[in-house]
């Protein structure tokens, strides 16, 4: 009797805007047979969250980033956002990433758009982090899988 092993995948991104991108990534997942993990799966903000998120990226095979027009939640901290945080947590434990960037973030409805122009900017630089990686660009979730 032969165990075959499933591969883990963290998949991360803000929460509220990318709803149906998240839904297509874990969909395609699921279908390869894969174990789909995320930040959805975890409590509300406590001091042990991030100790968490580190853990659960460190049992996955993979992480991926799925990043349209809103940087996310910040640590107060880090002063970055968890997203962001899990990219560099996963770089650093030289988990294999791969990015899915919006191809044109101007054009997606202004409630999934950060106005602010500081989260905008750290938005940009994150994205130019990500794309130091493999990357793919999407327009609509069904780019994704």
């Amino acid at each position: 009797m032969t165990i075959e092993k499933r591969e883990q995948v963290f998949v991360s991104s803000t929460f509220r805007d990318p709803v149906e991108e998240r839904r297509a990534v874990i969909q395609t997942l699921l279908e390869a047979d894969c174990i789909p993990s995320g930040m959805e799966l975890f409590p509300a903000s406590d001091s042990e969250k991030w100790e968490l998120i580190k853990g659960v990226i460190d049992l996955c095979d993979y992480y991926v980033v799925i990043v349209g027009g809103r940087y996310g939640s910040l640590d107060d901290a880090a002063d970055l956002s968890y997203t962001e945080m899990e990219f560099d947590y996963a770089v650093s434990s030289k988990k294999p990433v791969m990015g899915f960037l919006h191809g044109d973030p101007g054009k997606l409805p202004g409630d999934k758009l950060d106005l602010d122009n500081d989260l905008r900017d750290k938005l940009n630089e994150f994205r130019d982090k990500i794309e130091k990686k493999m990357v793919k660009y999407w327009h609509e979730p069904g780019d994704l899988p």
